[in-house]
């Protein structure tokens, strides 16, 4: 049987029409189910077994602040020593399992994530006040991550294509790493967490996973559709807590062979150094994933359709409070057509609401005060630094929770905080350019190189974009986010990343090692 007959051809989840009543009185008496089920307690899950500790972290919910989602255990130096036993136990059995079998897992957890996809997307709107599209994809692309990297596991089952050699038999083929930690962020808290554990899951390693603080529950939950696919234990275990007590200790550890991160640069560079110290009883170099932050930008020029334009660049800049590594932060356009493309991103801008997550209104809460607190900073350095078109402050009316305005700064200077930094909130900066070449010299003048866009009708433009635009996925008059896990492999380029295109056909490759072997008969 050949690899791609096994199970049935791979098709992104579909999200959901919420404006069909009956698809949003659904998700409504989701949202209900899962309200009832806020504020309980959620252990570790360490060899499949739930862990209690003596400490507990508070996960709030960012429109609500003084709502608790849950409380989950804190893990402490010995529940890291107990996952490491567990993962590096379950490792041996896992990983001499046939390629096919541990895929079937895989297509049974996305199963299982299925019929309880609109529970999950619940789980999501509380603890990460993500509005109801924003939560199903989510889930959807979670679910992806699970089909495609089923199949894609499966091309890697063959030996690797090598020469003949008279008299002998030489075959090279490959073989996982062992056990890896596992780093996902709180902003794509279920997806990102699914396919960076799954995905070297899948090709025979296990895994400790360390979910953000900010976002523990949705992992607790997620560990309870591993169970019921029925993985054994020990392949996939989860520790919670502080990021001071777990983030150094889980990648300085001998026993980690590889680290999965998603999130900051800041602390995407602290493990890439830390990992590449050899420490006292490790017997390998550690390999480490970084998909790590952008500074993304979406060029105009005077031949592209403005209406269009100005629809990708608030859907890109705006969506889920611009919290997206690809999301929108500087909306780069050409002189000729400057002045009309700002108004009408304005007009857009100015008809988005801004409310609770569980209203479903089109911007929620940033994810913590630290996090609105950093935002709020930016904008105010902004106002020093460019001219404020819109927003600029809190949302004052939309609650009690983490809530900031769609922000809009125009004639940004291109050496102005607000355009070099990452913000991570709804801020964007709306550069002038005298033409393409100026607009795409801005574009590529920052030190990251992750998503970027092309508002144009110029082929030739468009072409030269394609070379030359430094960006690890590059979006031609379209939006620059929302990437499809087999259809747009995502990763970034410079200090975005390691480009191990997540979704993609290479990423799997990353997660095990070639060995050759050679008889001589």
């Amino acid at each position: 049987m050949r690899p791609d007959d096994l199970f049935e051809p791979y098709a992104p989840e579909p999200f959901a029409d919420f404006s069909d009543a009956s698809v949003n009185a659904s998700f409504r008496a989701a949202l209900e189910r899962v309200r009832g089920e806020l504020g309980t307690d959620h252990p570790l899950v360490i060899d499949g077994q739930r862990v209690s500790t003596d400490a507990w972290l508070d996960s709030t919910d960012p429109c609500a602040p003084d709502r608790l989602v849950g409380r989950a255990a804190m893990a402490n130096a010995k529940h890291i020593e107990q996952a490491f036993d567990a993962a590096w136990a379950a490792f041996g059995p896992w990983s001499r399992l046939p390629m096919e079998h541990r895929a079937r897992l895989l297509v049974k957890l996305a199963a299982v994530m299925r019929r309880r996809r609109e529970e999950l997307a619940a789980w999501l709107v509380f603890e990460a006040s993500k509005n109801y599209l924003e939560a199903i994809a989510d889930v959807a692309e979670a679910i992806d991550f699970c089909e495609y990297y089923a199949r894609e596991s499966l091309h890697l089952v063959a030996p690797a294509r090598t020469y003949h050699w008279p008299g002998e038999e030489n075959t090279s083929f490959y073989q996982p790493l062992g056990v890896g930690v596992v780093i996902p962020p709180w902003n794509f808290l279920l997806a990102i967490l699914v396919g960076t554990a799954v995905g070297p899951v899948v090709v025979g390693n296990t895994v400790i996973v360390k979910p953000s603080p900010s976002t523990p529950i949705i992992a607790s939950v997620f560990m309870d559709c591993v169970d019921e696919a029925g993985f054994p234990p020990g392949v996939i275990n989860l520790v919670t807590g502080a990021d001071a007590d777990l983030g150094d200790a889980l990648v300085d550890h001998p026993r980690t062979r590889f680290v999965n991160f998603t999130g900051s640069v800041a602390t995407g560079m602290r493990i890439n150094e830390r990992a590449a110290k050899v420490n006292p009883g490790q017997k390998w170099l550690k390999r480490v994933f970084l998909e790590m932050g952008g500074k993304d930008a979406l060029i105009v020029d005077e031949t592209a359709d403005l209406a269009a334009a100005a629809a990708a660049a608030v859907a890109s800049g705006f969506g889920f409070q611009g919290q997206k590594c690809s999301a929108m932060s500087r909306l780069i356009v050409v002189s000729d057509v400057y002045d009309e493309v700002l108004g009408r991103v304005l007009d857009l801008t100015a008809k988005l609401s801004v409310g609770p997550a569980e209203e479903n209104h089109d911007v929620g809460a940033v994810i913590t005060e630290r996090q609105y607190d950093k935002i709020l900073g930016y904008v105010e350095a902004g106002k020093l630094e460019a001219r404020l078109a819109a927003g600029g402050g809190k949302a004052e009316s939309a609650g009690p929770g983490w809530f900031i305005q769609p922000t809009v700064f125009a004639e940004v200077p291109p050496s102005s905080t607000i355009a070099c930094e990452e913000i991570f909130g709804p801020v964007v900066s709306v550069m002038r350019a005298k033409g393409f070449d100026e607009a795409l010299a801005l574009a590529n003048g920052t030190i990251y190189g992750l998503t970027g866009g092309v508002m144009s009708r110029d082929r030739a433009r468009l072409e030269r974009a394609r070379r030359e635009f430094a960006v690890g996925n590059l979006y031609l008059n379209r939006k620059i986010t929302g990437a499809l896990v087999g259809i747009q492999p995502f990763g970034g380029f410079n200090m975005s990343g390691t480009n191990s295109k997540a979704g993609g056909p290479d990423y799997l490759r990353g997660f095990m090692e070639m060995k050759t072997v050679s008889e001589r008969f």
